[in-house]
């Protein structure tokens, strides 16, 4: 590395440190408000139903508009786009923090994640822009998905002790010096892109299709628990959903400029990886909610001792994902660590079914503790799945692939929490319908749910083994078994020096990083140095 190197490295890896506190910051406020609605309901006096929208209204705005905000990005800039989002994000949060009304939280949580969507559908496309080799993309992605899984916990922790110290209304507050922090350092540190333009990709028809299908697919989903899965109204706008979301594919096909061009299922791995996430993400983040109404609602936890005792699984998932994660995938590739970490997860799902009805029996050292131990499985599958998921991402349209797979994890994540719970309320009415105590019921219901939770991983396990391609000794393949289209390798994955940086060969880019080209094996390497094509064949 020259004198002139040095500086450079040292800016992308502050501008990946802005990236995982904004990050940070929105995942925390995710799980922070969950801990406060008790606080908010005394305090504002919502009804019980209209509590619930606190959550929805931010859900509704950052699924819905996350395949949106990353085209955006594409078109007029990522560093533009993310800094918008930051900026109304904390604003959003100070009118969150100062409301007095339910309708005005409402709106605000709404304004919320609008912000969160445009700061999060751009992130792992400038990843996957400023990390052109495949290790430090690894390293630096492993980094994303660390700070990803601590704030997932952090934040049950942090808003208990928030709202118990001081008042709920500072869940919200604690975000403002840290947006404008992040925000004021995104201008001076983050990388200046100017996009390729709105001419290039204004898709006007297209993204009021998506948007208005995915916020109503959204929409849906969490009203199930009001209205239930076989409604009139439920079906109803179900299916509209599915129209509009069938139209906006069918917009795609046709459009000169389309919002996602649909080359980007092309690509096996591509395809394979969002549905594997969809399976994954349903199960895990289910399993976030409900583990924690178990140990609430059964063993009678706190909100800040139900944070402590998640605490080991946000620590097992952050270190491996941080140090554990980049090597394996540089050794045995993305799909191998990936079947390793889903076999983790299953097997500690799995476990939870054996919990005793008795609460009196269950011992967090020999119950919940294993558990948490093994879904450090997380660490390994959250960096392979985003890289292979991102692998079909290419310079001009980074963004919005990387909104792509953030919308899966949105919508996985919603309708996951909204099939399970629903059939453990079922389970435990059943089950006290039968004479079981209130106890026994409700821990019938959970173990149902960690069990359907460890089934949809193992889905996702078979899936991979059946979809997804491990690399071969002869040299990059598409997953599919043949050369990729043209056009559909990543331009973002080519080094400096114009040598493609191995895609089907073992060293994977990081999550959300675009492994479009992984190095050959050590040997190979040694005996040619042939510059590689520059569309690398996936």
């Amino acid at each position: 590395m020259n004198a002139t190197d040095a500086p450079q490295d040292r800016s992308r890896w502050f501008a990946l440190a802005i990236l995982c506190t904004g990050a940070l910051m929105i995942v925390l406020d995710g799980s922070i408000v969950t801990v406060a609605l008790p606080a908010i309901q005394q305090d504002l006096g919502f009804s019980p139903a209209d509590l619930t929208w606190t959550v929805n209204a931010y859900m509704i705005a950052f699924g819905g508009l996350l395949l949106l905000a990353g085209r955006l990005g594409d078109l007029l800039g990522r560093k533009r786009v993310f800094v918008a989002g930051i900026a109304l994000f904390t604003a959003a949060s100070l009118l969150c923090g100062l409301a007095t009304e339910p309708w005005t939280l409402i709106a605000a949580r709404f304004l919320q994640g609008v912000g969160g969507a445009l700061a999060s559908a751009v992130g792992l496309g400038m990843i996957v822009t400023l990390f052109t080799d495949a290790k430090e993309r690894a390293k630096a992605i492993g980094a994303f998905a660390f700070t990803g899984a601590v704030g997932a916990s952090l934040g049950q922790v942090l808003g208990g002790l928030l709202t118990d110290a001081l008042s709920w209304h500072w869940i919200f507050f604690i975000n403002v010096p840290i947006g404008l922090a992040t925000a004021a350092l995104a201008l001076r540190l983050l990388p200046g892109d100017r996009g390729i333009g709105l001419a290039a990709g204004a898709d006007v028809a297209g993204a009021l299709l998506v948007t208005s299908g995915l916020m109503l697919g959204v929409y849906t989903i969490v009203e199930t628990e009001s209205h239930g899965w076989g409604s009139g109204r439920t079906l109803g706008s179900a299916a509209l959903a599915a129209a509009l979301l069938a139209g906006f594919v069918l917009r795609q096909a046709r459009a000169a400029a389309p919002l996602l061009p649909l080359r980007v299922f092309r690509s096996r791995t591509v395809a394979g990886a969002n549905a594997v996430q969809l399976l994954v993400i349903s199960g895990i983040f289910a399993f976030q909610i409900i583990v924690a109404l178990y140990m609430q609602q059964v063993l009678g936890y706190g909100a800040a001792e139900t944070g402590l005792a998640m605490l080991p699984a946000a620590l097992t998932i952050g270190v491996t994902s941080l140090l554990v994660s980049a090597r394996l995938v540089a050794r045995f590739g993305e799909r191998s660590v990936l079947l390793a970490g889903l076999v983790l997860l299953a097997a500690g799902l799995a476990l939870l079914v054996r919990l005793p009805r008795d609460p009196a029996e269950v011992s967090y050292a020999v119950h919940l503790l294993p558990t948490m131990l093994l879904l450090s499985g997380g660490g390994l599958v959250l960096p392979a799945m985003t890289a292979l998921g991102m692998s079909g991402a290419r310079e001009d349209d980074a963004g919005v692939v990387s909104g792509l797979f953030n919308t899966g994890q949105q919508m996985g994540g919603a309708l996951g929490v909204a099939v399970l719970t629903t059939l453990a309320a079922g389970r435990t009415e059943s089950l006290a319908a039968g004479g079981e105590g209130r106890d026994a019921a409700l821990t019938g219901g959970f173990q149902l749910a960690f069990g359907i939770g460890a089934v949809l991983v193992a889905a996702a396990a078979v899936l991979t083994v059946a979809v997804l391609r491990p690399r071969t000794a002869g040299g990059p393949r598409q997953p599919g078994g043949g050369a990729e289209a043209p056009g559909t390798g990543s331009a973002v994955a080519q080094s400096a020096d114009g040598q493609g940086a191995g895609a089907g060969s073992g060293t994977a880019a990081a999550p959300g990083a675009t492994p479009a080209a992984r190095l050959r094996p050590a040997a190979d390497r040694r005996r040619t140095h042939r510059p590689a094509p520059a569309t690398t064949p996936r």
